[in-house]
């Protein structure tokens, strides 16, 4: 029994300690950030349902540029946003653009997969995270028109202080909270350096919470960021720890044991072609499947043998397009945010859509 639950363990302490200090917590905060601080006007300004599509639609979808986030860390993002008053379609966009519209993600994917399918990638997401959101916008904004953003009475209180403090701060103060993540996350940088630039990057937040923002905005956005955080966290960790199991699992199937050599060689048969079946298949793995940022590219090019050409062209578009952007603990998490009827229809959204552009690289490649 403990064989088969310790991949389970092992999971959860590898993300308990790679992400949730510099990828997580950076996210609540963000999330608590934009319910309690934003003004809803903004967030409907830009995010609304009756705000002009090429504006929400082209914010939404390239939002993810600047957000080197996964599937978990987008959640809290859209929760914000979508408490605040976004429309669905806007909303949904932005979930999806989120992790899938990652520049870093993008030039690694070219520099390690080969040019061809990482200028797809960035095509292909910015496109389906525009097709997402209007397919969800017509499902759902119509019976939605009716309903308002709930505002915690704390958070109604803020929209006055906003109004007196100078513009450029609010700015200021949420490109230095993305920053805190961004650099906290990135693997690139030493940790020492990290851990540098963070502490200055936090003393410069509370400067600013000092000198431009009230008392009650501040346990606002603690409150806020509390909600989110009693919210999903739990449930985050249970699928981390499901998806930790399933894999160990998995890989007692394999003749050699050996998860990174023997998946490719295994799902040959199954992946090393660009048929329906093939695509639909890395759809349905890459939502299954958690992929932290940038892991999805090692993942395709070496686990799955696309470097190798075990894999074919076309799933592994499909799986670059649904990993990112899904995960088992993400659409657990989802579920209890939206409800069983919009996340699954999101979900089934990007499954088939990821199958149906990995199908058309594949015939083009």
């Amino acid at each position: 029994m403990y064989d088969i639950i310790k991949p389970g363990f092992d999971a959860l302490a590898e993300y308990l300690s790679a992400h949730v200090l510099t990828c997580l917590v950076p996210a609540f905060f963000i999330s608590g950030a934009i319910a309690a601080l934003v003004s809803k006007d903004t967030v409907i300004k830009y995010f609304g349902a009756r705000t002009k599509k090429w504006l929400s639609y082209g914010v939404a979808s390239i939002s993810g540029a600047i957000l080197a986030v996964c599937s978990c860390t987008i959640l809290p993002m859209f929760q914000g946003i979508y408490k605040r008053g976004a429309g669905i379609g806007p909303a949904f966009a932005f979930l999806f653009s989120g992790p899938a519209i990652n520049v870093l993600a993008i030039v690694f994917t070219a520099s390690v997969l080969g040019f061809d399918i990482g200028i797809a990638r960035a095509v292909s997401s910015v496109s389906m995270a525009v097709i997402v959101g209007l397919i969800m916008a017509t499902i759902f904004e119509r019976g939605a028109k009716g309903e308002t953003a709930s505002v915690a009475p704390a958070v109604a209180q803020v929209e006055t202080a906003a109004r007196t403090r100078p513009k450029y701060i609010s700015p200021i103060f949420f490109v230095l909270l993305i920053a805190i993540l961004l650099i906290g996350a990135s693997g690139l940088i030493s940790l020492l350096f990290r851990l540098a630039v963070v502490y200055l990057l936090t003393i410069a937040v509370a400067v600013i919470l000092i000198f431009y923002y009230t008392r009650d905005e501040v346990k606002s956005w603690g409150h806020e960021t509390w909600w989110v955080t009693k919210k999903i966290f739990p449930i985050l960790l249970v699928g981390v720890f499901i998806v930790g199991v399933i894999g160990g699992v998995a890989a007692n199937f394999s003749p050699s044991h050996d998860p990174s050599t023997a998946v490719g060689e295994l799902t040959k048969p199954y992946l090393g072609n660009n048929t329906l079946f093939a695509c639909l298949l890395a759809s349905v793995i890459g939502a299954l499947l958690y992929m932290p940022t940038l892991l999805e590219v090692p993942i395709i090019g070496t686990f799955f043998g696309y470097s190798s050409g075990l894999m074919a062209p076309g799933p592994a578009l499909a799986l670059l397009l649904a990993g990112p952007a899904l995960s088992l603990p993400s659409m657990v998490v989802l579920v209890r945010m939206v409800g069983w009827k919009k996340a699954g229809v999101y979900i089934a959204l990007v499954v088939i859509i990821a199958t149906m552009i990995g199908m058309i690289y594949g015939a083009l490649a």
